[in-house]
């Protein structure tokens, strides 16, 4: 299985750091962020990784990684030309995955502890369709919801930061998708500001009845403020010293 890192963005909410310098490779305990979702996959035994990145960051991304070889990993990357949304920067995968079927999407900013290879096996296993994980969070009106069936079963849609959540559930920026993902984010509409959202690319997965989750039981963190940065940092010194 191959994977996806998405690493664009302009990490508004990270200036001034973000202003000279790409969100993803601002440091997290002892290296930078990207280099964490690398040890996930290549833990997970995926080695073959796309990044996608924007034109300015492109080159600190070669700089510090090149080829891989020192996280023991293959690298190509790709170049997502001005911010359109997360289903855009997909979009730019398509080439890379060509006719290999299922892989895996990590945004670059999600750390967390769980071990990815189970819920790989698990997708694995699925038919066809894609998986989303989910985490259960405090205050999930700052995430994209899932909206379960009465069972609990399945997701019947997700809505990106309701006033009122129907669940206690987040979407975690872990997708696993089979390569009709391209075909549907092709048939998204940019949302009003403009942008192509990942969101509606899961909820037309979910409207299809090809949606699956799996739920994340260890520490999670969306590292794109001054906060959650600085909790990620602390919680990743405390899991090494354990």
């Amino acid at each position: 299985m191959k994977a996806v890192i998405l690493a664009g963005g302009t990490g508004t909410r990270l200036r001034p750091l973000t202003s000279v310098i790409n969100k993803h490779l601002l440091p997290v305990g002892d290296r930078p962020m990207i280099g964490h979702a690398l040890s996930k996959l290549r833990e997970a035994g995926i080695t073959d990784i796309l990044i996608v990145t924007g034109r300015s960051a492109v080159g600190l991304f070669t700089a510090y990684l090149g080829s891989g070889r020192d996280e023991g990993v293959s690298i190509t990357y790709r170049v997502q030309e001005e911010a359109g949304g997360i289903a855009q920067a997909l979009a730019v995968a398509e080439p890379f995955i060509g006719q290999d079927g299922k892989f895996v999407v990590l945004l670059g900013d999600n750390l967390f502890e769980e071990p990815l290879l189970p819920h790989l096996e698990a997708f694995a296993k699925q038919k066809s369709g894609a998986m989303v994980l989910l985490k259960a969070v405090g205050d999930p009106r700052r995430y994209g919801v899932p909206v379960f069936d009465r069972k609990g079963s399945r997701i019947m849609r997700i809505e990106e930061k309701p006033d009122r959540p129907q669940s206690a559930y987040c979407v975690t920026g872990i997708y696993m998708y089979d390569r009709t993902v391209f075909t549907r984010i092709r048939s998204v509409a940019p949302s009003r500001r403009g942008e192509m959202e990942i969101t509606d690319v899961n909820n037309a997965y979910a409207a299809a009845g090809q949606l699956a989750y799996r739920v994340l039981d260890g520490w999670w963190a969306d590292a794109g403020t001054f906060d959650s940065l600085h909790e990620a940092s602390c919680k990743l010194r405390e899991l090494r010293h354990e």
